[in-house]
């Protein structure tokens, strides 16, 4: 078949692989999609989201995003100029990051809004126990059976709303990369497992594994076991560039690889960030509040490109990276660095 998968067809991978299978060799993980469902008509744009692309794009934009607050803050106080700028960033679908121990009212407020205007909830999964390696992101829920009991109230929140979710990013990279402690691994990936299995069942929900960036582990090869042991059959693909700055063309050609290797996964792009590439040399800091970066390409599911199912900003353009460069606690709104992102972008 010829045409991309459709943001509005909910198929899961795993029902389509029989299909698949004749002539050819068994797909290893992921199998070829079905051919896309017709799409309904587009709603009108909410009055609410003011949305630049609200017409373009399935996603809802948060009314009331760190963003759209800033805003509207600088516009009361006189500072057109930079709440103009910063409707780039609270004028887009942005993802959003339930945090706590207890996920499920953050996800109902944002599932009730996008409801209202007929569109798809962004969603990241974030809460891995021993998360990020005790770095700048560092925690997670307190052991597996923590784990589990919050996905559930995750999943079990997210109900039959349409949703994408990006599942525990840099999870699988740090297996690779030997950042997660070996005596982890096993736990790590059955957990990654279940958490598909457990959002799956929600009606319309899309799960895409993250599966980091073309920087990091630069050799897609050693991705494919672990993203195997995490489920990524069972998902509707993985996750690309979330959080970090790598250009589109070269993580599309990326994914497109790591694709192959999966059997023709689909995959979806972070491009929120990364409007001026990463920054230049070789620092190893250069994924942390890197100066001079710029907003990329708006969240959309017309990718042009039939295995990538969409550009998402699955980071929040203006939330910090860590403590770096003078910035907050990771995921903390830094109003300054978003100015910058704005003001270099288009």
């Amino acid at each position: 078949m010829s045409g991309r998968r459709s943001f509005r067809s909910h198929t899961p991978i795993r029902t389509r692989a029989s299909a698949a299978l004749a002539g050819a060799l068994i797909c290893a993980a992921v199998a070829c999609s079905a051919p896309p469902e017709p799409e309904p008509a587009r709603p009108e744009p909410s009055r609410q989201s003011g949305s630049p692309a609200a017409d373009t794009s399935p996603f809802w934009v948060d009314p009331d995003s760190s963003a759209a607050r800033q805003v509207r803050q600088w516009s009361a106080q006189g500072r057109t100029e930079e709440a103009h700028q910063l409707t780039k960033i609270s004028g887009r679908p942005v993802a959003d990051w339930p945090a706590g121990d207890h996920p499920a009212a953050d996800i109902r407020r944002v599932t009730a809004g996008a409801a209202e205007e007929g569109r798809t909830v962004v969603l990241v999964a974030y809460n891995i126990p021993h998360r990020d390696c005790g770095q700048h992101s560092a925690g997670g829920a307190a052991d597996a059976a923590a784990y589990r009991g919050w996905l559930d109230a995750f999943a079990t929140a997210v109900g039959d709303a349409p949703a994408t979710v990006v599942l525990e990013p840099d999870a699988v990279p740090h297996i690779v990369d030997g950042c997660t402690p070996a005596e982890f691994h096993a736990e790590r990936s059955t957990l990654l497992t279940q958490a598909v299995d457990r959002l799956k069942k929600q009606p319309r929900t899309r799960v895409y594994v993250d599966a980091g960036n073309p920087a990091w582990i630069t050799d897609p090869g050693k991705l494919v076991g672990p993203l195997r042991r995490a489920g990524v059959a069972r998902a509707d693909g993985f996750a690309l560039n979330v959080s970090n700055f790598q250009r589109d063309a070269d993580v599309r050609a990326y994914g497109r690889k790591l694709s192959g290797l999966l059997g023709g996964a689909h995959f979806v792009v972070d491009s929120s960030r990364n409007g001026a590439g990463p920054l230049p040399g070789t620092r190893t800091d250069a994924w942390c509040n890197p100066p001079g970066r710029a907003l990329g390409k708006p969240p959309t599911d017309r990718t042009g490109d039939p295995l990538l199912d969409a550009y998402l900003w699955v980071k929040r353009p203006g939330d910090s990276d860590g403590e770096c460069r003078g910035g907050p606690t990771a995921g903390t709104w830094w109003p300054d660095y978003a100015l910058g992102l704005a003001r270099a972008s288009r």
